[in-house]
């Protein structure tokens, strides 16, 4: 069997490379230009186009991509080691072509979309000459597509689509729009009459669709697989947030930990203080349980299917919320007032924890799920007890031994004494 935890050495020097270039190149663009690396300003794309090409000729450009869409084909599994260092570094992803939601947008373009849909948006997408997003959440409905109301209906040569969607992310910047109807997901390009802006929560667009009136050829995938799709897309969304996670912790951490070493309390540094180490100690434990999780997950992926590896992904998504709470919480409380500022990312960190809990579904839906799918491998006993009810497997160990008792009286006589004391009273 094959069993391992490391890192090929050729890759690990491209993540130092990449660690290295996230420090010096792309930090201190998102520190003074924030938002430079998706915007279409000539000076901002003059700052960052160079580095996208750089990654592009490093070859670590889409790596979730496989090689004939233009990635280097190197599965979850790397994308998973590698977002360990580009979620601790803003733009990274945009600049490594690895940013949301295009990346699930691209992963169902590429698996259901027909030639001319590819050549129109996901190469484009793909070289981030157009942006998309991906527009689900209703309102009255959240993520439950049982309770979906927009509609799409064929007109002659058209779709006609009506409905109200919320939290469409980006939507506003977006060139493409995909949209989930009760009968299937739909391409609306950016500024087609009937797309109606409301007022939305920051990045995270409110839209009205007003007879949007689409061509046949904008359904993506079979008519009325939606549902099929969207599983798709929010199975590979859910671990790509877990791996983006486990940075977040990872960074978490090495501030407490410089913080705990540099900071005075009592005559000693904090890090000297039991219940800091115990922070300490705890939030490392947790941290490297959800890595070994995601990178399970991501693993079994590659060796497999996205559908087969449901119910671990399910795991990240639950497990990946509870971690980051924890640790963040845990962070912010060492680092005492300056934590609960805006002046260390720890604020900005802590406040994505709540939406950890209810993106891409609710964590108590996704525990459902898990518990669903584990019970699946397990039966119910018969009769009254359980099948580790210890009386009975101590009569069906006592046949198995039955002949050796019966020729040895001094082991019957030791076991009759250990099972009667096992049953007797305690005064």
């Amino acid at each position: 069997m094959a069993w391992d935890f490391s890192t090929e050495p050729e890759f690990q020097e491209q993540l130092d490379w990449v660690e290295q270039f996230c420090k010096e190149e792309i930090d201190p663009i998102d520190l003074l230009f924030p938002g430079a690396a998706k915007s279409r300003d000539p000076k901002m794309k003059a700052l960052c186009d160079p580095l996208k090409q750089t990654v592009k000729d490093k070859g670590l450009w889409a790596l979730f991509l496989d090689e004939e869409l233009g990635g280097p084909g190197f599965g979850q599994l790397k994308l998973a080691l590698l977002n360990e260092v580009l979620a601790q570094h803003g733009s990274a992803p945009v600049i490594f072509g690895t940013q949301g939601p295009d990346t699930g947008n691209m992963e169902i373009l590429a698996a259901h979309g027909t030639p001319e849909q590819k050549d129109r948006w996901l190469y484009p997408l793909m070289n981030q000459e157009i942006w998309s997003a991906f527009s689900m959440t209703e309102p009255q409905g959240g993520s439950d597509p049982t309770l979906f109301k927009t509609t799409s209906v064929k007109e002659g040569n058209e779709w006609v689509i009506n409905g109200e969607k919320w939290f469409t992310s980006f939507g506003k910047e977006a060139d493409i729009l995909l949209v989930m109807c009760q009968n299937g997901i739909f391409i609306v390009e950016q500024g087609t009459p009937g797309v109606e802006w409301l007022n939305g929560a920051g990045a995270h667009d409110h839209v009205r669709y007003n007879n949007v009136r689409v061509p046949l050829d904008h359904l993506l995938g079979p008519e009325g697989g939606g549902r099929m799709l969207a599983q798709r897309r929010l199975g590979g969304g859910r671990i790509h947030h877990a791996m983006r996670t486990v940075a977040a912790c990872k960074k978490a951490i090495d501030m407490m930990c410089e913080r705990a070493l540099s900071r005075e309390s009592h005559g000693k540094t904090i890090s000297e203080h039991q219940m800091v180490q115990e922070q300490i100690a705890d939030s490392y434990s947790q941290y490297h349980m959800l890595r070994l999780l995601v990178l399970w997950t991501a693993w079994t992926i590659d060796n497999s299917s996205t559908r087969e590896a449901r119910t671990q992904i399910a795991m990240c998504k639950t497990t990946c919320a509870e971690i980051q709470k924890d640790i963040m919480f845990r962070a912010i409380h060492m680092f005492g007032s300056l934590g609960v500022t805006h002046l260390t990312p720890l604020q900005q960190m802590w406040a994505s924890v709540p939406t950890q809990f209810i993106m891409d579904g609710p964590n108590e839906v996704h525990k459902v799920t898990i518990s669903r799918n584990v019970l699946k491998s397990y039966q119910p006993h018969e009769g009254n007890w359980p099948t580790q009810f210890l009386p009975a497997l101590r009569e069906e160990a006592k046949k198995k031994f039955a002949g050796l008792l019966a020729d040895d009286p001094e082991l019957a006589a030791r076991v009759d004494s250990l099972e009667a004391a096992q049953y007797a009273r305690i005064s």
